[in-house]
């Protein structure tokens, strides 16, 4: 079982792997974002360039992807048709090789061609979703303090962050993944396995 989780802030993408089921996963490799676009906090309108944050999907494999290769992140979710544009959300977000983007993570040609191959080799072998999370930043308390006194006067981002930082902690606690699901006012709702 694989599991990526991606930094904003910190412009970082990290492939974990299940050291064996049921065990916490270990951290194989990290992954530098090569570009960014737009500022730190969700995607919520088509053309906004925000690069989404949430808990997502690796949906669909793109061999012949204009960026070398490219996975397809599941962006828009429940969440996001909720709290963000009820018209056009955007769409079309991919972890890609190159170093250009607007709104997607892009990881050298060299870091996508090991992900996606990696990818493969988990869906082969029968892991059926291959989830992405993606941070504005290591939500530590400390960061989230600093993030929210940044964005005092938006008050939905920094309580949207606070709930994204109850899924970064429970992974940090147990190094598992929590089974997530989203409430009908578009909150993430973590539980374990």
């Amino acid at each position: 079982m694989i599991l990526l989780r991606a930094f904003k802030k910190e412009a970082q993408l990290e492939f974990w792997v299940e050291s064996s089921p049921g065990k916490p996963y270990v951290l194989l490799k990290t992954y530098s974002i090569c570009a960014t676009s737009g500022r730190l906090g969700p995607k919520r309108r088509f053309g906004d360039e925000q690069v989404p944050e949430g808990f997502y999907e690796l949906d669909w494999f793109n061999p012949q992807s204009n960026f070398y290769l490219s996975l397809h992140v599941s962006y828009p979710n429940e969440s996001d048709r909720i709290l963000g544009s009820r018209t056009n959300p955007g769409g079309d977000i991919f972890l890609h090789g190159n170093c250009v983007t607007i709104g997607c993570l892009p990881i050298t040609d060299g870091g996508i061609k090991e992900v996606y191959w990696l990818a493969v080799l988990a869906r082969t072998a029968g892991q059926t979703h291959l989830p992405i999370e993606i941070f504005p930043a290591r939500l530590t308390a400390r960061e989230l303090d600093q993030l929210s006194s940044e964005r005092r006067a938006e008050p939905q981002v920094t309580e949207f962050w606070e709930n994204l930082k109850q899924g970064f902690d429970y992974f940090e606690k147990y190094h598992r993944p929590p089974t997530v699901r989203i409430s009908r006012g578009g909150k993430y709702v973590f539980t374990r396995e």
